[in-house]
């Protein structure tokens, strides 16, 4: 390797005695005077102790005696230049080796030192050695850094000191002394031998890519002392450091053959600037898709804001991964909540916006809105602060209007906030260890294809994951873990939500959600929901319990199929239109729930698993399908399955279609519901007109539409006992409630049938 270099080449100066035109008295160059012919200095032919060398009778003040041959300067190389020399007659100077350095182009090297250190001749006869270390890096042992710029020298002594004394010289050595500095096996390059100079100031980027290219199959070591990288740096072979780097913000770090944590956290002396640093890379990097946290605990000191990580970053598209390792929060201070009230203007012809805001610029992008007529999991996707204006993540149902609003910042682990769009990241094997100190993760405005899998979310302070916007799009959460950090409060003092959704197909499998306030708020359509386990239970005996599951759109076009739900409900509202009482006669539709098991236990008798929350009248479901689940209440009984919040609106019962609710199994539940629903009636005395009630087990409290059949499950007779063959025909929507059905038959008869009642229409 660099012992190497110069394999080869003729570093030593020839003797002496072969001529003394080789010899100048100033700096070597060609055109400078030489000791040939001079009267001041002669060869001795058979010194006692030199053999043939070089006398001078000392004149000048600083007396130079120089090879004019150039030696090279190479990276990484040190060279030695040593001489013995005696005082043999008068006063007596000082010594010292010295030479001049100069850049391919043989022009001066400023800036450098040029002379190594002084030595005395003690006395007449008495031989001194004088030697100097010339090397391109400041190294311990270098006398003489020349830095990168040299590219050849000329080497020599001066004697400087008093006048009149007369010295001889053996004849003056260099050699090649690289071995004294890195062992002859070695595997690796010092980056301060290629100029580095470690003082947190010096632009050592240089010096980096040239120890780079110099390291061909080895390494490179960055040894301690703290190195400014001015701009942009990538390495193609693995580095060590034992130093630090110090980078603008914009300048990125590419290490090819060590992308992971670890290093990355070593280079810049700081977890939580390492692991930006490394995510910085992964949105610039060609050659790696994943950055590895090695197993390694990340202590945050702050939240991992991308806009200011990666400045100038917009959009990116290509798959990443962070994986692989835990994140906590160390400063909790740095993840405060901030909240602002503030006044806004809300026109439903401009849903997704907010007008006339007041003190705009103090509320942030990613700000949770609450106030009169905001749905819920409501977000700032961005703001005008010119125009005073705010844009939604979704539009407010509360109508025309100027309201108060309040504006709350939760401040999350990763946030992606400022960055227009980000398709394609994923977080595989993270374990977020939050504990109510800081949110999640918040998705960009913008992004599709975001993947959580295999994750744990302990305690997030107040959300896991957010969406913003629509950067949700096709969101895969697999296999993770959420734990609420106000898990052991009551139900209704619960504030948390693990995830929530503001756009289409995304999928939710096999993941468990522990005692949120809700687990998912899910606008959008197309969503998969499937072998989750969530329970929101606690302690309280005859307990109120809430929505784990909210959809918010009214076409939810969902499918919810082997998961448990334990102590919550499905709640199906339409909250995130802008105008829900002009669009009332319109349908709740497109949601299937198959084979999932439910469970509540010490529940207030009114609770109900799946229940539809209308924001105006008029509506009605069209397309629901739930079948094949298990209800299951222990400890109290509670009354149905099924129930409509008429907080805001009730449903039109006599518009429903297309819904089937069969083939489930209850326990615990007073009302069987179902649809088309069996009903068995003896009629006693004999009637033309039996009435016969469903008993409430319709869903929704349905109206009794029509009947699919009717059974005689015994002769059907008159007060005589005569056998009626006479076929009635059917009213519905009868009795007050209008969920009894009439038979009405030719002449009074009576007996047992049983029938099928619906409370829909089939389209």
């Amino acid at each position: 390797m660099n012992i190497a270099i110069t394999a080869g080449l003729q570093l030593m100066p020839p003797a002496f005695s072969a001529g003394l035109g080789a010899w100048s008295r100033e700096d070597g160059l060609s055109g400078d005077a030489s000791w040939s012919g001079a009267t001041d200095a002669a060869i001795v032919p058979a010194d006692q102790d030199f053999g043939a060398c070089l006398e001078i009778l000392k004149q000048q003040d600083v007396t130079r005696v120089r090879f004019r041959g150039e030696t090279p300067i190479f990276a990484g190389t040190y060279l030695r230049i040593s001489a013995r020399v005696k005082a043999v007659a008068g006063n007596l100077p000082q010594v010292r080796i010295a030479g001049w350095a100069g850049t391919a182009g043989r022009v001066p090297v400023t800036g450098v030192n040029l002379i190594g250190r002084s030595s005395p001749l003690p006395g007449y006869g008495q031989v001194v050695e004088v030697a100097a270390v010339v090397a391109t890096g400041s190294r311990p042992g270098v006398d003489m850094a020349w830095g990168n710029s040299a590219s050849l020298g000329h080497f020599g002594l001066d004697l400087i000191g008093p006048n009149g004394g007369a010295v001889r010289i053996e004849s003056i050595r260099i050699e090649d002394v690289t071995a004294a500095f890195l062992p002859g096996l070695i595997d690796w390059v010092d980056v301060r031998d290629y100029g580095a100079r470690g003082d947190g100031v010096t632009d050592d980027r240089a010096a980096f890519l040239r120890a780079d290219a110099a390291a061909g199959g080895g390494s490179v070591v960055v040894p301690e002392g703290v190195y400014f990288i001015g701009d942009d740096l990538s390495m193609d072979r693995p580095v060590r450091f034992r130093g630090t780097l110090k980078m603008p913000r914009a300048a990125r770090l590419g290490l090819r053959r060590g992308f992971d944590f670890p290093t990355y956290a070593e280079a810049f002396g700081d977890e939580t600037e390492g692991l930006k640093r490394g995510l910085q890379a992964l949105f610039d990097y060609v050659d790696h898709g994943s950055f590895d946290l090695c197993g390694r605990k990340v202590d945050l000191t702050g939240p991992l804001v991308m806009k200011e990580i990666a400045p100038g970053l917009t959009q990116f598209a290509s798959r990443r991964v962070l994986m692989n390792g835990q994140i906590a929060i160390a400063e909790p201070a740095a993840f405060a909540t901030r909240s602002v009230s503030s006044v806004g203007t809300y026109d439903p012809d401009r849903s997704d916006e907010l007008r006339g805001v007041a003190q705009v610029a103090q509320i942030e992008v990613g700000a949770r809105i609450i106030g009169p007529g905001v749905g819920r999991e409501v977000y700032v996707r961005a703001r005008n602060i010119a125009a005073g204006t705010l844009t939604l993540s979704q539009p407010l149902f509360g109508g025309a209007g100027t309201r108060n609003y309040t504006f709350v910042r939760y401040r999350y682990a990763f946030d992606f906030s400022g960055i227009a769009q980000i398709d394609r990241f994923h977080f595989l094997n993270i374990d977020f260890t939050l504990d109510d100190m800081a949110s999640g993760v918040m998705l960009p405005p913008e992004g599709s294809i975001w993947t959580f899998r295999d994750c744990s979310f302990a305690r997030p302070k107040d959300r896991a994951i957010t969406s913003i916007g629509a950067g949700c799009q096709g969101m895969v959460v697999d296999r993770c873990d959420f734990l609420a950090p106000d898990m052991g409060e009551l139900a209704q003092n619960r504030t948390s939500v693990a995830i929530n959704i503001n756009n289409n197909d995304c999928k939710i499998r096999d993941n468990r959600f522990v005692r949120f306030g809700h687990f998912c708020v899910a606008s959008g359509t197309g969503h998969i929901i499937s072998g989750n386990h969530w329970f929101q239970g606690d302690a309280a005996d005859e307990g109120v319990r809430f929505a784990g599951l909210v959809l918010t759109s009214r076409n939810a076009q969902t499918t919810i199929t082997g998961n448990y739900v334990d102590n919550a409900s499905i709640e199906w509202t339409n909250e995130h239109h802008s105008r829900p009482a002009e669009v009332s006669g319109s349908p709740f539709g497109g949601l299937t729930i198959t084979g999932n098991t439910f469970l509540c236990s010490h529940t207030a008798p009114n609770f109900a698993w799946l229940v539809i929350k209308p924001y105006a009248s008029g509506y009605f479901v069209h397309g629901l399908t739930v079948t094949g689940n298990v209800f299951k209440s222990l400890y109290n009984n509670i009354t149905r399955v099924d129930r409509v919040d008429t907080t805001f609106g009730s449903l039109d019962l006599a518009k429903m279609r297309n819904i089937r609710f069969e083939g489930n199994n209850f326990t615990g539940i007073e009302m069987f519901t179902a649809n088309p629903c069996d009903v068995s009636f003896t009629q006693g005395t004999a009637s033309n007109r039996w009435i016969i009630p469903t008993e409430g087990v319709l869903p929704f409290g349905g109206y009794a539409m029509k009947v699919d059949s009717v059974v005689a499950e015994s002769p059907i007779t008159t007060a005589s006992g005569g056998r009626n063959g006479d076929l009635p025909f059917v009213q519905g929507q009868q009795g007050t409630g209008r969920t009894a059905v009439a038979l009405n038959f030719p002449g009074a008869v009576k007996g047992a049938v049983a029938l099928k009642v619906r409370m829909d229409s089939p389209n």
